[in-house]
């Protein structure tokens, strides 16, 4: 079997050894003898003595340290390109354990492919755990800002009604009951971005009449659509599709809820087609339309539009990222024809 990488550097060592040994020995004998029999004849000793004499003696203790020296030479050069690279991830791990987690260990010899590899691999974990813990952090602080909004208010409500600021009516339950339920929406999105991201989300996909669940989930958003003076368009295919239709209202819920704060005023279009062996159901909205900037990001978790004094949390697209990823499909974004964004997920029908 062919060898690479550490495993030949050690082979070819091994050979220059053995094969440095042998030349120096055999043309060293043959200079030795010849200096002896042309210069000091009288000294060579008769074929009678088995022993070695002492200048032979003098000539195998040299040879033996040449050969020792050559060997010694060549281990130290072949640890020392061994040890380079380990002593490299060694001091790697040492820095990252410190919170270092931007060090990288270099490797200057990649001809010891295994030992080469072994750096990549050492970088490339380091690499995900820097991005794991910058995530984790970006996170953390991402989740209490969301939160303390609702929170706050809620607090601040309760604390009213305790002290008598205000009055315990039907008014002031319903806002608290208002941001109650936004409140456990945002959790209910984090929960699902979550599930997304360690691979855990799970879908109850089985054969579904689409359009009967899309009229559903229209019918029950007329109010908030009619809020921003919206209705909807509805061009839909009967033919029954295989999907996880509670997610699936999920995800056009969430993108209803963007174009009641986003888009103007007019028509929202929801169209579903089967096409292949894909369904896609797609929502087009009357404008303004997404700055092509923007639209990379749309989907990423608490990314919106910040200067709008509607923005939300950021998460409703992510979970439509979600839920299409889940159904092992995809969602886009683009701008019609009319300057209208249009959003289309695409899954397995």
């Amino acid at each position: 079997m062919k060898s690479s990488g550490l495993s030949r550097q050690i082979a070819f060592s091994m050979m220059k050894i053995a094969i440095g040994s042998a030349l120096i020995t055999i043309v060293g004998s043959f200079i030795f003898y010849y200096l002896w029999d042309k210069y000091w004849p009288n000294y060579i000793p008769s074929d009678v003595y088995i022993t070695p004499s002492w200048p032979e003696w003098i000539w195998i203790v040299l040879t033996c340290i040449i050969v020792i020296l050559l060997a010694a030479s060549l281990a130290l050069k072949l640890s020392q390109r061994i040890l380079e690279p380990l002593s490299a991830v060694a001091e790697g791990m040492h820095r990252i354990a410190e919170g270092e987690l931007h060090f990288r260990a270099n490797v200057g010899d990649r001809s010891l492919g295994e030992a080469a590899l072994l750096v990549d691999d050492f970088n490339l974990l380091a690499e995900k755990l820097q991005r794991m813990t910058e995530e984790h952090a970006f996170w953390n602080a991402a989740i209490a800002h969301e939160l303390r909004t609702p929170v706050t208010i809620l607090r601040g409500r309760l604390q009213g009604l305790a002290e008598g600021v205000f009055t315990p009516d039907k008014t002031q339950f319903t806002k608290l009951l208002v941001q109650i339920e936004g409140l456990s929406r945002l959790i209910e999105d984090l929960r699902v971005i979550s599930l997304m991201n360690s691979g855990e989300l799970r879908i109850n996909v089985q054969k579904t009449n689409l359009s009967t669940e899309i009229k559903l989930l229209t019918d029950l958003s007329v109010n908030m659509l009619h809020e921003a003076n919206q209705y909807v368009v509805l061009n839909l295919t009967t033919e029954p599709v295989m999907c996880d239709p509670t997610r699936i209202r999920q995800a056009l819920l969430a993108i209803l809820e963007n174009a009641s704060k986003y888009a103007h005023s007019g028509a929202i279009k929801i169209t579903t087609k089967l096409k292949g062996d894909f369904c896609y159901l797609s929502v087009e909205d009357s404008g303004p339309g997404i700055s092509p900037d923007l639209i990379p990001h749309i989907f990423c978790a608490f990314h919106s539009a910040k200067d709008n004094p509607k923005s939300g949390s950021g998460l409703g697209l992510a979970v439509v990222a979600a839920i299409a990823n889940a159904h092992k499909g995809n969602v886009s974004c683009r701008i019609s024809d009319t300057g209208g964004t249009i959003i289309e997920i695409c899954w397995p029908a």
